[in-house]
Order: C-alpha cells, then structure tokens, then sequence
C-alpha cells in the first residue's frame, strides 16, 4: 500500500470518528459548549475529503436485482396522518404538485403525472440509516439534474431546500405552522448528483404511503436523513442561514451533522 493511501485511510477514519460524534449530538462531547464550532469544523473537513477524493460525480454502488431485500424496511415518518394528505392519498395522489421555486428562472408546478412522463432512471441502491441498519432497493424516478435545468438554476444559488408534507409534531398537521414540517437540503453537487432522483417507484411498484408516497427523494451518497419523504416544495436558495433553525434540516436542527455523505 503507498504512502498516500496509507495517509488517506488514516485520515478518512480520524474524520469518520469525528462526524460520529457530531451526528449523536446529545453525548457527554456534545453538549460542552466549545463543542459546536469544533464539530462544525469537522463536519465541513470531512466534506472537502470526501470530495476531493471521491470527486463530485463519483458514483454510489449499484447492485443486482439478486441483492434487493425481500421486504424493504421503511424508515422516519411512516404516515403524515393529515388530512390534507389522506385526502390525496384516497385519490391516489392524482392532484398532487411538486412546486420548484426559489433562485430559478422559471418556476415550476409538476403534477405526478408529468413526472413520470419525464426520462427517469432506475437504480437498485443500498439505503443506510444512521441508526445503524441498511437495505437494498429498486428506485425508479426522475433525476434531480433534469428537474433543477428546466427551472433554470440562477448563479447565485448554493443549496436545495425540500419541504415536505409530515409534520413533526403530535398535532395532526392541520394548521400548524409551515416550520414544524420535515425538511431536507442539499448542496447543489448532490442535487445534481446522477444518483439523486426524485423517486417515485420502489422495486418497480409505486411508492406505498410507509415509504414516502407519491415522491421522496434518493441521495444515494447520502444517509437516509437527507433523503426526505412526501415531497411537496423545492426551493433553491443561496443560504441555509434563515430556513428552520438554520442548520440546513429538521434533524440537524436537533443536533445532527448537515453532511451525512458516506
């Protein structure tokens, strides 16, 4: 082995360990008030490695039809419960519109119907939790890349913002404010990843309510938490600071790190 491999595994492994720490954001480490900026440093170190290694357009492992899990184990909210979404739900999503807006030339409002009749692509994908389980899939959807070039990405642009319809409270989601709603980003190398679909299909059937219907998206690169569900807006943005609390997600709002590359 040479020199700078040897190098690399050292240092790709010191930073894993570092990134641990920051995504269990409630240990004795955490929680000392000198903490966050350190772990925010590592956090944005472990990122540049991995792309300057990997590179930006590297792509994830795909597999084979042989390796799909028999029963896909879904993951987070496994019903929005609201009445909102029941109620497109009992019409089989058929009204529902994925909005893109923000810092693009032309805004968008795609009904499902239009999505699937956009190319698509398909990838049999290992989803890893950071709960500490994994589990291979078929995705089916519509890239990511496709969707951001016919809204026209505008040059000041940084980050992707996806809204979603679970709430993350104990209400019901009916009236509560837009904040207390999941949400995910992405920057715009892994918005525009190859691997990163707006999936609408799993193992070759639409996507059941469990597993995000009518649309979630797939980062492949990424942890499971980056790859919200029931997907309603998209809003490309120059700045993560004023969104949520700021941190770029409704989970690294509580503490986890906003890079979950793997």
């Amino acid at each position: 082995m040479s020199e700078g491999a040897t190098r690399r595994g050292f240092l790709m492994r010191g930073l894993a360990g570092i990134g641990t720490l920051a995504l269990a954001g409630c240990d004795a480490v955490s929680q000392q008030p000198w903490a966050d900026p350190l772990l925010r440093s590592a956090e944005a170190l472990t990122k540049s490695v991995q792309r300057l290694f990997a590179g930006d357009h590297a792509l994830a492992q795909e597999f084979t039809k042989a390796d799909i899990a028999p029963s896909f184990r879904a993951n987070g909210t496994l019903d929005p419960g609201t009445q909102e979404y029941r109620a497109h739900a009992q019409k089989n999503f058929a009204d529902w519109r994925i909005t893109v807006g923000g810092l693009v030339e032309h805004p968008l409002s795609l009904s499902m119907d239009q999505l699937r009749k956009m190319p698509s692509r398909t990838q049999i994908t290992r989803h890893d939790c950071v709960e500490g389980w994994s589990c291979i899939g078929e995705w089916t959807g519509t890239p990511m890349a496709q969707i951001l070039a016919l809204a026209g990405v505008k040059p000041s642009a940084k980050y992707v913002v996806f809204y979603c319809a679970d709430p993350m409270s104990d209400s019901d989601g009916d009236g509560i404010n837009d904040s207390d709603f999941y949400y995910e980003s992405l920057d715009l190398v892994e918005a525009t990843h190859p691997q990163t679909l707006l999936a609408y299909n799993l193992n070759g059937q639409p996507l059941a309510i469990e597993h995000g219907a009518p649309v979630r998206i797939r980062a492949e690169r990424q942890l499971g938490y980056k790859q919200p569900k029931y997907v309603k807006d998209i809003v490309v943005v120059d700045s993560l600071e004023k969104i949520g609390g700021g941190k770029g997600g409704y989970w690294e709002d509580q503490g986890y790190n906003w890079w979950g590359g793997i």
